[in-house]
């Protein structure tokens, strides 16, 4: 086994096609195939699935490159600190429901990476979209929640999908409201207090179903509902309209100025935690962001 065979393995999974792959690495199609078929004779196991649409990793595939990135990373790390130069851009992609902390851990991140090359993605999504991103390896970490409502749920669709949930923290739901709004000052704030403000909630598309739900406290219990897609329109409407939305005290630390977080009397925890394959090892920047999120929590 090659550093070349590696690099070759690496370059079709990315691309999804062996003749992609070929162009991208410099080499004839029959070049590549006949590396990989070494490879994959040496490691006596298959790590491709030839297809009409291309090459599709095995899951034995899926944890050998996992690891032959790893190699990959870190003979990359070591050429770039004595030559100074990027020979390989890292790649990593993470999708999360709005949380501050997820996007301040992947600027640590981001701002840690030696490489003057690299390739990362951070979407903030609805939640069938998190869980659709990692069990497609279109993301190596999704990061939701799960609570007595949508446990039960999720966590079959978590198993059916063959991805494991990692708790970070666990919490009480909280109210998100303008400082000026009348409520801003109690110590806890009942659920039926709320009534005749709008509830500010991330519409989830397609899967509208409770389980989905970002917010703990299901809009279906609310008289007056707005659903957004993105945390700017959220805070501007619950400043606007003197509206609020549900989460964990989690959001307290890096969110607006001008919103606050008072308790809500609702028996229920919110367990945040993050999803990955199961089996897969964590890459470089992977683990580097699960380390970055952990660190980030504990200095909330």
């Amino acid at each position: 086994m090659t550093l070349q065979q590696l690099k070759y393995a690496d370059a079709v999974a990315s691309c999804g096609s062996i003749s992609e792959a070929a162009r991208q690495c410099f080499v004839t199609q029959p070049t590549l195939t006949e590396a990989l078929r070494l490879l994959e004779e040496e490691l006596r196991t298959a790590i491709f699935t030839r297809t009409a649409k291309g090459a599709v990793a095995t899951r034995e595939g899926e944890e050998f490159l996992a690891s032959a990135r790893r190699i990959l990373d870190d003979t990359a790390s070591i050429l770039s600190k004595y030559t100074g130069k990027a020979v390989r851009k890292a790649q990593f992609a993470v999708s999360c429901q709005h949380y501050s902390f997820a996007v301040e851990a992947f600027m640590d991140v981001v701002k840690s990476n030696a490489s003057d090359k690299y390739d990362f993605t951070l979407r903030e999504t609805v939640t069938s979209e998190i869980i659709e991103d990692v069990a497609f390896r279109r993301s190596e970490i999704g990061i939701l929640y799960l609570s007595d409502r949508n446990e039960r749920a999720l966590g079959k669709l978590l198993r059916k999908e063959e991805l494991v949930f990692e708790g970070l923290f666990e919490a009480k739901p909280h109210v998100f409201l303008g400082k000026k709004h009348p409520l801003a000052k109690k110590k806890a704030i009942r659920p039926g207090e709320l009534d005749g403000f709008p509830y500010v909630s991330y519409e989830q598309g397609a899967d509208n179903a409770l389980y989905f739900a970002e917010e703990i406290m299901p809009a279906i219990d609310r008289k007056k509902n707005i659903r957004v897609r993105d945390r700017a329109t959220m805070t501007n409407l619950i400043l606007g309209l003197d509206g609020f939305t549900v989460a964990s005290g989690a959001h307290a630390k890096g969110y607006n100025p001008a919103i606050v977080s008072v308790p809500l009397e609702l028996d229920d925890t919110i367990r945040v935690g993050t999803i990955r394959r199961a089996g897969i090892p964590l890459s470089r920047p992977g683990a580097d962001f699960t380390a970055a999120l952990k660190k980030r929590i504990a200095s909330a």
